[in-house]
């Protein structure tokens, strides 16, 4: 059981070649090749879809956090500059002819 070069040299050459595929049993599964192929491409394409969607989720949930810490100290310097000192101050910087109530607000409610 000797293998020899001129035979190896033979099979490299037939599968080289393309006889191989003109055999009976190349033949004969040509169908099941095919579908095993096209199940091969799809799975490859699915890969590639589900790893591009799993990058872009990625990605829209760094923006969603920086969007929030953003949305955070936007609401706390709001916060800040509605308070009543700040309000007061900005009145006499700005030389407004404003002043605070001295009566405290009440509601009006309905009489009986």
């Amino acid at each position: 059981m000797r293998v020899k070069l001129k035979d190896i040299k033979k099979n490299i050459m037939h599968v080289l070649g393309g006889t191989i595929l003109t055999e009976d049993f190349f033949l004969k599964n040509t169908r099941f090749m095919l579908v095993v192929f096209i199940i091969m491409v799809l799975y490859i394409s699915n890969r590639y879809s589900c790893i591009s969607k799993m990058a872009e989720i990625e990605s829209l949930k760094r923006e969603l956090k920086d969007v929030k810490y953003e949305s955070l100290t936007i609401s706390s310097d709001l916060t800040g500059i509605s308070r009543q000192t700040q309000v007061q101050t900005l009145i006499d910087q700005n030389d407004l002819k404003l002043m605070t109530p001295s009566v405290p607000a009440f509601k009006l409610g309905k009489q009986k």
